[in-house]
């Protein structure tokens, strides 16, 4: 066996239908009195439920969260924190609004509750990820890590399917770059493995029936082991492409991983075979970037980086910025082969290995 260092996460974490009632208590766990609760301006009404929950805990309802969370919406937060007199957050809603949360913890080491209505897992982990001058830059650090994650799975029975499908790829992404991580180890391995398990259980069957509470309970279990592993181990190709491409090119954040991550896995497979070796046995075939866009296919998301407002005449600069600051890989990454791989993910094609 491989040597590794191993450091579990501290955060608490609720899971259980009804498990938003506790929110309350989790902000009084803390130490807490006066709550801002986070959202965006899509989930405004449903996030003032949680005020209500909150009640004379509440100190008010900042709406302005967005996607890739740009500095300057951060400052409106901070602000929002001063004005109200609050000492820490209740995220509720996706990764735009997690992203805001630890934002504000970035600047005021704040506690954090987080409430994931989605599955991209990023609520448990020590990342954030800003945008400014259309460049996505990534932080990590022990102080953005939120203190408590709510997980209920009655919160994300109205997720319409195709965001449930991309938000879902967008979890298994972590767990798949997990598996050949520089810093991996038996723990971060067996949770990865894990979380692809009840993804691909549990996504096929919201599918077909999306208010099915038990599909969407594993689903948000398999979301909570991939963001987990992402926050345990360090990432490669597939999350520096992604950035690249929401960061500077504003796409949107799950359909961009959805998109990328069977060809980022396809592109390392040569060099990580036996460390993917649980892809195949999950989802079927021998190539397992192939096996991951057949799994795509099926639930109906997007193929192409084209569908999602990528221009062909943009593929050359972000291959220009995924290349220009090396960075760990299993296989070693030129500027000719990432513009070849970001052409083929543009144009939808499957993955030839």
């Amino acid at each position: 066996m491989r040597a590794f260092d191993y450091q579990g996460s501290s955060a608490k974490i609720l899971f259980g239908a009804g498990a938003r009632t506790r929110v309350a208590e989790t902000v009084a766990a803390l130490d807490c009195k006066r709550a801002l609760v986070l959202s965006t301006p899509q989930q405004a009404d449903d996030a003032g439920v949680i005020v209500a929950l909150l009640a004379d805990r509440a100190a008010g309802l900042f709406t302005h969260a967005a996607m890739h969370t740009p500095v300057e919406i951060t400052e409106r937060a901070l602000q929002a924190m001063r004005d109200t007199g609050a000492d820490c957050t209740v995220a509720f809603g996706g990764g735009s609004t997690t992203g805001l949360g630890k934002a504000v913890a970035y600047h005021l080491d704040t506690p954090q509750v987080v409430i994931p209505t989605t599955y991209a897992g990023s609520e448990v982990t020590p990342i954030l990820g800003q945008t400014q001058a259309h460049r996505k830059e990534t932080v990590r650090t022990a102080s953005v890590l939120p203190e408590a994650v709510i997980y209920d799975p009655e919160l994300t029975l109205g997720l319409p399917v195709p965001m449930t499908m991309t938000s879902g790829l967008n979890g298994m992404a972590h767990a798949a770059e997990a598996l050949y991580a520089r810093d991996r180890n038996p723990v971060s391995s067996l949770m990865a493995a894990e979380g692809l398990k009840a993804l691909a259980d549990a996504l096929p069957r919201i599918a077909e029936a999306p208010h099915n509470l038990s599909a969407r309970s594993g689903a948000l279990y398999g979301a909570w082991l991939c963001g987990t592993v992402l926050g345990a181990v360090d990432m490669s190709l597939h999350h520096k492409l992604c950035h690249v491409l929401g960061g500077s090119f504003d796409l949107p954040h799950a359909e961009t991983h959805a998109i990328v991550l069977p060809h980022a896995v396809a592109f390392n497979s040569s060099s990580a075979a036996s460390e993917l070796r649980p892809i195949t046995e999950i989802f079927g075939g021998s190539a397992p970037g192939v096996a991951l866009h057949d799994f795509a296919v099926g639930l109906g998301v997007p193929t192409a980086l084209k569908d999602i407002g990528l221009q062909e005449e943009d593929l050359d600069r972000a291959a220009d910025i995924a290349t220009a600051n090396p960075y760990w890989n299993p296989r070693e990454v030129t500027r000719a082969d990432i513009r070849a791989l970001l052409a083929a993910a543009w144009r939808g094609d499957p993955p030839t290995h």
